[in-house]
């Protein structure tokens, strides 16, 4: 870099911060970035910061860690951009704000203080501010800094803007990491698949073939890529062709257990030359919102068992990066200032650094899991696997399985071996949600993992240990569970080692307006539309209800306002017809005091409950699950929806 920064131009005009207008800086940062990601992101990021600070440069930084060095992901100064920048650490004031961990801000003469640094020399800078750009654990990823020629006034409303650019070049710089890992999950999975001995075929929904692996290329005798787009019937002996389809269709009725079987006595393939030959074979059903697809794997069975549960770990370990990288594109945080929030997230940090068992309690759409996440990335086993199950989403006759897998032949339908979620998170966390509605015949076998951590696959015989942390969550009250008999009191207190309680979004009004605000950037940038920041009047009519679906039901109001916006501009009014039919009046006058929300006793927010619950429910006409469903509007799971129905005695009309 030196000499990229020597004989500057004029210094752009320095806004006086005691004039800064906080809303101003607030809506350049959203406008200059809600369209932008990646390299494009952090130029408007750094383009913005500096035009807002006035200064003569400004830059962010990844560090790399195998040479401790920062690589530039975007650097201003003078008026232009600086391209593949990197530089070391020691002799800057980089290094100080890298190594500790914390902001660095010098006002004036910073020359005094690094003489030896020639492109701070060069460049006649005056004063530096820079501040580490930190993982959920507290680890660097980079930095973000700004130089001037001219000093730089201790301000607190500078430092409080310049974190806030901050902030979001860490929340950017995480999502691309988390980008990173995908793409290097699923190259390892299309690795495997082109190593595998195994013939692997996919197929689309009318048969045709989307991909061969080299293996079944091999077996079948065709070059590369001249199978695809063939329908796979001319690949099948004549009495073959009835089998297969015979097979899918019953795997398109299927509604439960594995969408995948075992093909019994195997299938007469025919190569592409001319002649048949016999391969055992296994068939499986994939299903996105836009598409089906089917996998055949065909092998000898040993070998072909061994390769399958390698893919099928890969895939499962690929959809699980996929969630988290979804989760990180929008909310990949606990967000808020409000007291609760901060309590609530000191005991998250007290407990994240042990082993021991955590019960999350709250409400239905609080953010339970998001909680359960920022536990795992804080805890020692956060380079290991968090995996989720919700026990409200699973048949109880699949749920055994689903926890601790099984073997081959354990029930009709088994025809191979699976592994269970324990077996996965093992070494890291499984968070188990909806704890309450575990059957209490698998209570015990959950109370044994925790106190021996051992259990035995699903018509196994061999014991198999994992070491897994358990994180779970439920909006029910356990104790009255138990004092009913419908939970276990011994895994009750088992799991009751460290409870921590997140707060409804009612008791935390001032949080309100910062969710909103994300989630109206988030959805905006989905949508590709540029929103005006929220006004104040929109904030306070938002703070005005009682949010009975908390920030599941926050997100979902903003949503709609967004999709119906008109010139840039939410449009609460229509977004609110229908879900808060009891928010307050509130004025549009800026400065007019919002009156409090009255408070309600539990009988009154029960019939509240209740009677919003039957709107919906009328509306759908009684339908709860599915596309169209009471759940889907009221943005809550099918499962949470059925046990409040079932808590409130609301039944459907006769």
């Amino acid at each position: 870099m030196s000499g990229l920064l020597e004989s500057p131009p004029a210094t752009p005009h320095s806004l006086p911060f005691a004039d800064l207008d906080e809303d101003a800086v607030l809506r350049k940062i959203l406008e200059g970035t809600a369209t932008s990601t990646g390299t494009g992101f952090f130029s408007a990021l750094i383009l913005n910061l500096a035009e807002v600070l006035g200064t003569h440069g400004a830059w962010v930084t990844e560090l790399v860690e195998e040479t401790r060095r920062l690589r530039a992901l975007a650097f201003w100064a003078g008026g232009s951009w600086i391209e593949d920048y990197e530089y070391d650490l020691p002799g800057s004031p980089c290094e100080v704000v890298v190594e500790g961990r914390k902001l660095v801000h010098y006002a004036d003469n910073v020359l005094a203080l690094y003489p030896d640094d020639p492109d701070m020399k060069g460049a006649g800078a005056v004063s530096y501010l820079g501040v580490p750009l930190l993982d959920p654990t507290g680890g660097v990823l980079g930095h973000l800094a700004v130089m001037d020629t001219k000093p730089m006034p201790e301000e607190p409303r500078l430092l409080a803007i310049f974190q806030i650019f901050a902030a979001r070049a860490s929340a950017e710089l995480r999502r691309l990491r988390a980008e990173a890992g995908v793409r290097e999950r699923e190259a390892q999975l299309d690795e495997l698949v082109s190593s595998a001995m195994d013939a692997i075929v996919q197929l689309d929904a009318e048969l045709r073939v989307t991909l061969m692996n080299p293996a079944a290329e091999k077996v079948f005798g065709y070059d590369s890529g001249k199978a695809v787009g063939q329908d796979f019937s001319g690949f099948l002996a004549a009495g073959e062709r009835d089998k297969l389809g015979a097979l899918i269709r019953e795997l398109q009725i299927r509604r439960d257990g594995p969408r995948h079987q075992w093909i019994a006595g195997g299938l007469r393939a025919m190569r592409a030359g001319g002649g048949t030959f016999p391969a055992e074979a296994t068939l499986s059903c994939s299903r996105s919102r836009h598409r089906t697809s089917y996998t055949l794997i065909l092998r000898d069975v040993n070998e072909r068992l061994v390769a399958e549960r390698r893919i099928q770990t890969l895939a499962r370990e690929a959809e699980y990066l996929r969630e988290e990288l979804n989760s990180l594109s929008g909310l990949d945080r606990v967000l808020g200032r409000s007291a609760p929030l901060k309590r609530l997230m000191r005991e998250v940090e007290q407990v994240a650094a042990t082993d021991a068992t955590v019960l999350i309690l709250g409400e239905t759409g609080t953010g339970k899991e998001l909680v359960a996440r920022t536990l795992h990335e804080a805890s020692e086993r956060r380079d290991k696997p968090l995996v989720r199950l919700n026990c409200a989403a699973i048949p109880a006759g699949l749920m055994e399985s689903e926890l601790f897998g099984h073997e081959r032949g354990a029930f009709t339908g088994a025809t191979q071996r699976r592994e269970g979620r324990f077996a996965l998170a093992d070494g890291g966390t499984i968070f188990l949600d909806e704890i309450g509605e575990l059957p209490l015949e698998l209570q015990s076998k959950l109370l044994r993992v925790l106190q021996e951590g051992e259990f035995e696959p699903v018509g196994g015989s061999r014991t198999r240990r994992v070491d897994v942390r358990v994180v779970a969550a439920t909006n029910r009250n356990l104790r009255e569970e138990t004092e009913k008999g419908r939970f276990r009191e011994d895994l009750y207190y088992r799991l009751n080692v460290f409870p921590v309680h997140v707060p409804p979004l009612r008791e935390r009004g001032e949080d309100i307006g910062l969710l909103a605000a994300m989630f109206a950037e988030r959805h905006a940038r989905k949508l590709g539309r540029a929103l005006a920041p929220l006004t104040p009047d929109c904030v306070r009519r938002l703070q005005a209800y009682r949010w009975p679906g908390n920030v599941r039901e926050l997100e979902n109001v903003i949503e709609r306002a967004v999709i119906v916006a008109q010139d840039g501009r939410l449009d609460l009014e229509r977004a609110l017809q229908g879900t808060a039919q009891d928010i307050l009046a509130v004025s549009a006058a800026p400065d007019e005091q919002v009156a409090p929300a009255r408070v309600l006793n539990l009988e009154e927010m029960k019939r509240l409950e209740c009677d919003n619950l039957r709107r919906a429910l009328d509306a759908t006409d009684w339908k709860v699950a599915g596309e169209k469903g009471a759940a889907r509007l009221l943005g809550m799971q099918p499962s949470t929806l059925s046990s409040r129905m079932k808590a409130l005695g609301l039944a459907r009309p006769r």
